[in-house]
Order: structure tokens, then C-alpha cells, then sequence
């Protein structure tokens, strides 16, 4: 008998273990920004996350292809476009409404991976981002849904843009690679990016601090471990699905929140509920409307 809710994959779950230990960074990236810019620390924790996965990959290393090289760049290139671009918006826009425009992303992925792709999402993969959506906005409160739209607000569109962008080149290109190779290639050419980054913009160089050095080789490292699990795990877990597992964040970033003292209001709680039900609803595979679709597919195909 078929499974009415199948047991997530263990690609899944890796997913789901890397999102919860990325929505616990917060306070030590906060703690970081009060010594140090976006765009030098990006440089620099990207680039100690290479080096943690080069000496993981050793002699991989010298097996390097054009595929790997490209794909990396590429990828490397629009994820730190994420990290820079949303760092510049938060110049002139709250907290709240970065979060929500970033949250855009969770609806872009599966319009990049249909256009990109040319793989439609399951009807039920399109609820769970509706309703994940839905508890992100719940998340940002109701400040963030103003209709006004300045610099910030274009910056950060095109940070969730990127952000939509890398989910969907990882599982593009993630086939017929070398996890670690392609992880060493992406947080190599996304550090140079972020570290071109600091002249262009003005940035000040910072001054040195055992504080900022501390974090970064933490979030450095956690880095390695995040870039890796998406490489090996977006393998076979589609940019739909892995979009929806993303959108978890902050719901752990607030439950470390809450740890560490943090009033968590109704809207958060039922911003949480929903994602998690997002999260829940992409898994299911009704029986029911398994076969409503394909007897439409049939009658589709009848008529052409």
C-alpha cells in the first residue's frame, strides 16, 4: 500500500540540519557587524570556508574540470551577489521588510526552475510555497507590506533574485560534479566578488579585532558545511522543494531567539506555523489528486 505521507529523504533532512544550524548565525552575525563591514567580512569568511573544504577535498583538488570551474564561478558569483546586495539594502530599509523582500525568493524558485530547468512544480510543491510565503509575510509584520519602493527595496529584490538564482544553478549543474570541488570553486570566486566589492563601495577596512576573526571562522566554517550539503544534496532534492526547506530559517533563527530570551508575538507564531506546514504540504502526494491529474494528462493528450 502506498504511503500517504512519505518520509522525507535523507537529502531532505540534511537540508533541514544545515537550515536549522543557518537560523541560529544571527546573533553571531550581528555581533560580527558591529566590528566589521558586509562586504570585507563576506570576503573573508568565503574565503576561510574554501580553505576548510580545499583541505577536506586534499588531492581532489588537482582534478578540477572546465564544468566545475564555470558552474562554481557562476554560482559562487550570485551567491555572494546575495550576501552584498542585501547588506547594501539594509542601509535604507528595516530589518522587517529585507526579510520580506529576500522572502520573495521562496516563490521565484519554482518560476526559475520551470523557465530554467523545464521541470513544472508538483500542484502541491506550488501550496507548500504558498503557504510559506504566507508565514514569511506573517514574519515580517505588517510594516513590510508598504507600498513604497526606494533604493533598498531594489537593491534587496535583486539579492532574493540572486538568491532564487543560486538555489536553482545548484541543482543544475550539481550532477556530474565533485561536491567539493564545485563547494571550494563557489566560496572562492564568491569571496573574490565580495572582496572587489569593498573598494568599489566605499567600504572601510576593518580594524583588527579577535571578535570579528572569531566569527568569521565560525560562520566560515558553517559556510563549508552549508555550501557542501547543498551541492551533494540538491543532487536529487528538486529547487522547489529545497526553497520551501530554506524558508525554515528564520523560524529557527527565532526559536534561538526565544532561548536567549526573545518575546515571540502571535504573528510570529502563526508565521512559523504555516512555514513549517508549507514545509509539510510539499511532501504530500494525495492519491486522489495523483489520479485527477493523470486523467487530465490523458485527456490532454487525447486532445492534441
Amino acid at each position: 500500500m502506498k504511503r500517504k505521507f512519505p518520509m522525507p529523504s535523507p537529502e531532505e533532512l540534511a537540508l533541514t540540519g544545515v537550515t536549522v544550524l543557518w537560523g541560529g548565525t544571527f546573533l553571531v552575525l550581528h555581533t560580527a557587524m558591529q566590528h566589521c563591514g558586509p562586504r570585507f567580512f563576506v570576503f573573508v569568511r568565503f574565503m576561510m570556508a574554501a580553505v576548510f573544504v580545499g583541505l577536506l577535498a586534499g588531492r581532489k583538488l588537482l582534478d578540477f574540470n572546465r564544468r566545475e570551474i564555470w558552474a562554481g564561478t557562476l554560482i559562487g558569483i550570485t551567491l555572494a551577489t546575495g550576501y552584498v546586495l542585501q547588506s547594501a539594502g539594509l542601509h535604507d530599509i528595516t530589518s522587517s521588510r529585507s526579510a520580506f523582500i529576500t522572502a520573495l525568493y521562496v516563490p521565484l524558485v519554482p518560476i526559475f526552475q520551470w523557465a530554467f530547468l523545464r521541470r513544472a512544480p508538483h500542484l502541491m510543491s506550488w501550496l507548500g510555497i504558498g503557504l510559506a510565503f504566507a508565514g514569511l509575510v506573517c514574519l515580517a509584520g505588517p510594516a513590510a507590506l508598504s507600498l513604497s519602493f526606494g533604493r533598498g527595496d531594489l537593491l534587496t529584490l535583486c539579492a532574493a533574485i540572486a538568491i532564487a538564482i543560486e538555489i536553482v544553478l545548484i541543482s543544475l549543474y550539481a550532477r556530474g560534479v565533485d561536491s567539493l570541488r564545485i563547494t571550494v570553486m563557489q566560496l572562492f570566486a564568491g569571496s573574490l566578488f565580495a572582496g572587489l566589492m569593498v573598494p568599489v563601495s566605499g567600504e572601510v577596512l576593518p580594524a583588527f579585532s579577535w571578535v570579528w576573526i572569531a566569527c568569521a571562522l565560525a560562520l566560515g566554517g558553517l559556510s563549508a558545511l552549508v555550501q557542501v550539503v547543498m551541492n551533494w544534496a540538491q543532487k536529487s532534492v528538486s529547487p522547489t522543494k529545497a526553497a520551501v526547506i530554506y524558508a525554515g530559517e528564520p523560524v529557527w533563527g527565532g526559536l534561538v531567539g526565544w532561548m536567549a530570551g526573545d518575546h515571540l508575538p502571535p504573528a510570529t507564531l502563526l508565521g512559523a506555523v504555516l512555514i513549517v506546514g508549507g514545509v509539510l504540504t510539499s511532501e504530500l502526494r494525495p492519491q486522489w489528486l495523483e489520479a485527477l491529474l493523470g486523467r487530465s494528462s490523458q485527456a490532454l493528450t487525447k486532445n492534441d
